[in-house]
């Protein structure tokens, strides 16, 4: 079921301003904000630290590596 809702001059200056692109709707807007203060799963901070204790470890490949192991 679709409303609407009653914003600022404001509020409404600063969804505009962060919207990623101009056909971006104010749902979409609102969406990602929301998601971006969601806490994140247990397994994805598991993955964040086995990530991290990798890096530490030198488990990692430069771009100008991997470039060179393509031939680019």
């Amino acid at each position: 079921m679709a409303t609407t809702i009653q914003v600022s001059e404001d509020l409404l200056m600063e969804l505009r301003n962060r919207k990623m692109y101009n056909r971006e709707s104010y749902e979409e807007l609102i969406w990602d904000l929301i998601e971006d203060t969601e806490e994140l799963s247990e397994e994805t901070k598991r993955n964040i630290l086995l990530a991290e204790e990798e890096f530490r470890q030198g488990k990692v490949h430069t771009l100008a590596k991997v470039k060179k192991e393509l031939g680019l």
